[in-house]
């Protein structure tokens, strides 16, 4: 006979709960989860698949704990005048801030951002053991630093999230607003900056507030820009006392040596894996404009994709885009849909997709 959830002896707090996951279907077109589309450049492949075959000869031994060259090369890729110690890193960005959650959340504790933001933060808070706490944006989705501060004032949160730009909306942060949460804040603040390299190329980063902010850590992934989605690499820039927090709840040995592998190659090719993120940002822009053009009105993006509004029956439209073959997201907020800027002949299929079931009303 076969058990059911409810016959095991679950956390309370877990019960009902479903896992995260967005749809997965075979489509032509998937728009939905925003990787980078394109493909490893095949110079970068052959080049990353020597180190992995290099790596491989000694895989019976474990690999490097502190993952000492890929701290090397992350810092290297930061600048800032960062260095190893300032780095860390995890199985994607999410681990990274499971990571963060475990040292400075967990029961009792309190996670705080600004909603609508990214879907696992309340969900990494609830695994840890940790309460999440939605704050409030504008209805552009926009935060300014006087609301900022008084609600981080107001909730006085352990842990505070800020997604910079933010997920799933693609709305930038300026760095007065970091740093005016920083200084209202007696805990751990993390700028989320997965989407970082989409944005202008002369916007700051918030790299460069690290210094003299021990409580400040700002987290990366190469799942985006490099196109890294399923090598699960994500890292962080902070204090080395912070990395040292981290050290304590981080299971052994947890970044295995091929991935290590990987990420070094691929971050030795970084200008040439970097060379995509101009052709995603001019689709993401054709989008843009062409979503305006067709009445569904879309929210400036920093990002890698665009949250549009104007719909009327998200789930309608979803469905009628999926039975075309493209597949985009249902994100949860009212009449919005949000696609990522994919290839030229993806984000063509896109748009010739929404075009031919008519016009927002």
């Amino acid at each position: 006979m076969t058990a059911s959830l409810d016959d095991l002896p679950l956390r309370d707090d877990l019960r009902g709960l479903r896992p995260y996951g967005a749809p997965q279907a075979p489509l032509p077109v998937a728009l939905n989860v925003n990787e980078n589309t394109h493909p490893v450049p095949e110079s970068v492949a052959s080049d990353i698949l020597d180190d992995i075959a290099v790596a491989l000869r000694d895989v019976n031994r474990y690999p490097d704990r502190e993952f000492t060259e890929l701290r090397e090369a992350f810092a290297g890729y930061l600048g800032h005048g960062l260095e190893a110690s300032n780095i860390w890193a995890g199985n994607g960005s999410n681990e990274v801030l499971q990571h963060i959650l475990q040292a400075f959340a967990g029961p009792g504790r309190t996670v705080f951002g600004f909603a609508p933001t990214y879907s696992m933060y309340p969900l990494l808070a609830q695994g840890t053991g940790a309460t999440w706490v939605a704050g409030t944006r504008h209805p552009d989705y926009e935060i300014t630093v006087d609301e900022a501060v008084a609600q981080v004032r107001e909730h006085d949160p352990d842990v505070i999230l800020l997604c910079a730009p933010n997920n799933p909306t693609g709305t930038p942060l300026p760095l007065e607003v970091v740093e005016a949460v920083y200084d209202a804040a007696r805990g751990i603040v993390i700028v989320d900056e997965a989407y970082q390299e989409f944005a202008p190329k002369d916007s700051p980063s918030a790299l460069s507030l690290l210094d003299g902010r021990p409580r400040l850590a700002v987290s990366r992934t190469m799942s985006k820009a490099f196109a890294f989605a399923g090598a699960r690499v994500g890292y962080l820039a902070a204090d080395p006392a912070f990395i040292d927090a981290l050290r304590l709840v981080r299971l052994p040995y947890h970044l295995s040596a091929l991935t290590q592998a990987a990420a070094i190659a691929a971050l030795r090719n970084a200008p040439i894996m970097l060379g995509m993120v101009d052709e995603i940002v001019s689709q993401r822009d054709r989008i843009t404009a062409t979503l305006e053009a067709l009445g569904y009105p879309p929210h400036r993006s920093w990002s890698n994709f665009v949250l549009f509004g104007g719909v009327t029956d998200p789930a309608a439209t979803w469905r009628a885009l999926y039975d075309k073959g493209v597949l985009i997201r249902d994100v949860g907020i009212p009449n919005h849909l949000r696609v990522t800027a994919g290839t030229e002949a993806e984000t063509t299929a896109f748009l010739d997709a929404l075009a031919s079931i008519g016009s927002a009303s």
